[in-house]
């Protein structure tokens, strides 16, 4: 992974910044204040899952009023007998996860609220949830909650994964303790925020070691501390410090910088750099976007939980780099290892390219224990869309996407993981009003 990290660098070093980005949701558009608007794609065409071919009807509709946006996610998959597809609605939380989402304004806003798929979450600097997502494959999905509240003097940003069941449960409350001092007019020290996070897997596999079934979940507890100490309107950058416990296991402490540059004009650059001093049994970032996968293996009896015991004490590395061209061009790379161990890296890429002549383009990448970097297994998952407007209101586009799921067809369990290759045709009528 020298390669990856040398690029990573050298974008780190001619952007002269740190990152920290959060990739809220990826909606059609976001709300506009006082506006209406709405978004009605009606697709038809074909899905192939794990060489199996299905005739795909979806509906996707979003509207946004004001600060509420709403989206669903309806597909219907017949076999070729006419019948749908085994699995996809035989409980109450199938047809639950129908709702894409429901959402009140935006992250960092005064109120926000968020109901449904949760994409990439994250609490605070990220050291205990950061970019985690709630349905790691098409059969994994869930239905979760977002909830924050911002004011000037403090605030609190929560998140549970899943309504239908047992899931994670994230909750970080922070405060800028100057602001209720004589001190509040300093510039600068006056922005000065402490932060407490406390989450909790509440999933019977979360903590399921070989010494232990109980099935007690697995919490941690944490701190941080934050320091705006550049705040123009055209560059911001913060230093912070986070502190993590996982409970019955090991902490570990992270530094950190980010930065924000939008001076360009057309050009957003963000960035983020940290240094990691992980205890023993001790990872950082925990619950990341492979967190579904990795709470529980099939195939070893193992939860993640029970990889701690032999997680040796580190010193650790995480960069990241985000660039944003006029809102329509958006790339994402961040990659963490520790310094001495192999295979042992963590990689999340996004790239979504702006439309021209009628072609849009965009996909992801999450990997874990990464050694060959686009080497695909349950340690991955891969997802890249195209697609082509002819006209105003005609989608032609596929879908691939490759994730791994511990189910069958028709929902059992198995005691392995299987390929799940998901080659989506579709042509789609797109309604907006």
């Amino acid at each position: 992974m020298k390669s990856f990290r040398m690029i990573i660098t050298i974008l780190f070093a001619m952007s002269i910044i740190s990152i920290f980005v959060y990739a809220q949701g990826h909606e059609t558009f976001d709300a506009i204040p006082g506006k209406s608007i709405g978004y009605m794609p009606v697709g038809f065409g074909a899905t192939f899952i794990n060489g199996e071919r299905y005739y795909l009807i979806y509906i996707a509709p979003e509207v946004a009023f004001g600060d509420l946006g709403v989206g669903l996610d309806m597909n219907l998959r017949f076999n070729t007998k006419g019948k749908l597809r085994a699995g996809d609605y035989n409980t109450f939380e199938d047809y639950l996860r129908m709702i894409g989402y429901v959402r009140w304004a935006q992250k960092g806003d005064p109120i926000y609220a968020r109901l449904g798929q949760l994409d990439y979450s994250l609490l605070g600097h990220g050291s205990i949830i950061y970019n985690y997502n709630n349905g790691a494959s098409y059969d994994l999905r869930r239905t979760g909650v977002e909830l924050g509240m911002t004011f000037e003097k403090y605030g609190f940003e929560s998140m549970y994964s899943d309504l239908a069941g047992k899931g994670l449960l994230g909750m970080r409350g922070y405060a800028k303790p100057l602001k209720f001092t004589s001190l509040e007019k300093i510039p600068i020290i006056n922005n000065f925020e402490v932060g407490v996070t406390y989450a909790r897997d509440l999933n019977a596999n979360a903590n399921r070691t070989s010494f232990d079934s109980s099935g007690r979940g697995l919490t941690i507890v944490g701190f941080d501390l934050g320091l705006p100490f550049i705040s123009y309107p055209k560059f911001k950058s913060t230093l912070y410090l986070d502190h993590a416990q996982i409970v019955h296991y090991g902490y570990g402490t992270s530094i950190g910088i980010s930065a924000n540059y939008s001076g360009l004009g057309f050009v957003n650059l963000k960035g983020k750099y940290e240094v990691r001093f992980n205890g023993v049994q001790y990872l950082p970032a925990y619950f990341n976007a492979m967190y579904e996968y990795d709470r529980f293996n099939p195939v070893t009896k193992m939860s993640k939980s029970d990889t701690l015991q032999y997680v040796a004490a580190s010193r650790g590395y995480y960069e990241e780099i985000a660039i944003i061209v006029l809102n329509t061009f958006n790339f994402i790379a961040g990659y963490q290892a520790p310094f001495s161990n192999d295979n042992q890296g963590v990689i999340h890429a996004e790239l979504q390219m702006p439309e021209i002549a009628g072609i849009l383009i965009r996909g992801s990448y999450d990997k874990t224990r990464v050694g060959r970097l686009m080497t695909l297994n349950n340690n991955s998952i891969l997802s890249a869309e195209i697609g082509y407007k002819p006209v105003k209101y005609l989608m032609i586009s596929t879908l691939y996407q490759r994730t791994f799921s511990d189910r069958d067809d028709k929902g059992m369990q198995l005691d392995h993981f299987v390929s799940q290759d998901r080659v989506e045709p579709k042509i789609s009528f797109i309604y907006e009003f």
